[in-house]
């Protein structure tokens, strides 16, 4: 093993070897992670994903053949890729992405300042997963329509209080409306109203976001609803001055009196 890097292939992982992975990446002291076919628990997948964001030396990473094999895997390895600023080259050759993968990396992978090499070579991608990588191969450097989108869509998934967004006519594409939908299923997001219209986007993709955007709303309301008191019914006894009582039943969701009668 050469001085800074660390090379496992296709072993099982203990407890123990992924504390000493990521003591090292905690030191700064890591230019290659190679961990080719090797075998973790999804739990130490997490802790290196979380070491690997904060590493500021890891220049390499190679997570071939099945290390990032589901979606969960996929979404921790973007959440890493978005705080890191050192990795230079990712390989990820032999994981079953999909199209789907793939959309959920692909913002992590637009915005990465220094990300110059990567491999998707056997993850399993069709027409889809080829126009997002098209996207992260703008001509001349130009930055189109979509890429921004997927900016936006990095930010709009960490934002708790953006509630409407309004993209219509800028340019985008499938791509982009593909990225904001992955982004909705996927992520808690407080996003309830995105126009998206006058734009080159399919009206199934469209209306797919709006139904998405609907049902997380209707979660939210029935939620509140809950918390209210769900519907139940409050009942307050008051003692009149005659010595009678009087039962007052009144319903949690509205101020109105419902019935009144004396005992």
């Amino acid at each position: 093993m050469l001085s800074g890097s660390i090379q496992i292939s296709g072993e099982t992982l203990s407890s123990a070897e992924v504390k000493d992975i990521c003591d090292s990446l905690k030191g700064n002291s890591v230019r290659l992670l190679s961990l080719r076919g090797c075998h973790l628990s999804d739990r130490d997948f997490s802790r290196i994903s979380r070491h690997v964001a904060e590493c500021q030396s890891l220049a390499q990473l190679n997570l071939n053949l099945g290390v990032v094999n589901n979606l969960n895997r996929v979404k921790q390895l973007a959440e890493a890729l978005q705080n890191n600023r050192s990795i230079h080259s990712l390989f990820l050759h032999g994981s079953p992405l999909t199209d789907s993968g793939l959309a959920a990396l692909n913002p992590a992978l637009s915005l990465h300042p220094s990300l110059a090499s990567l491999d998707l070579g056997d993850c399993m991608l069709g027409d889809e997963g080829m126009n997002l990588i098209c996207g992260l191969l703008p001509p001349d450097g130009a930055k189109s329509g979509d890429h921004i989108a997927g900016m936006l869509a990095v930010a709009v998934a960490s934002s708790r209080t953006l509630e409407v967004l309004d993209l219509e006519g800028t340019g985008l594409t499938n791509q982009s409306a593909q990225i904001f939908l992955e982004m909705v299923e996927n992520y808690p997001t407080s996003m309830r109203n995105l126009i998206i219209a006058e734009n080159n986007i399919s009206s199934e993709l469209q209306q797919q976001i709006s139904d998405l955007l609907s049902e997380g709303e209707e979660e939210e309301t029935e939620n509140e609803g809950t918390e209210d008191g769900g519907g139940e019914k409050e009942i307050w006894i008051s003692q009149g001055n005659a010595g009678s009582q009087t039962l007052l039943v009144t319903s949690g969701f509205e101020d109105s009196l419902l019935a009144e009668t004396e005992m």
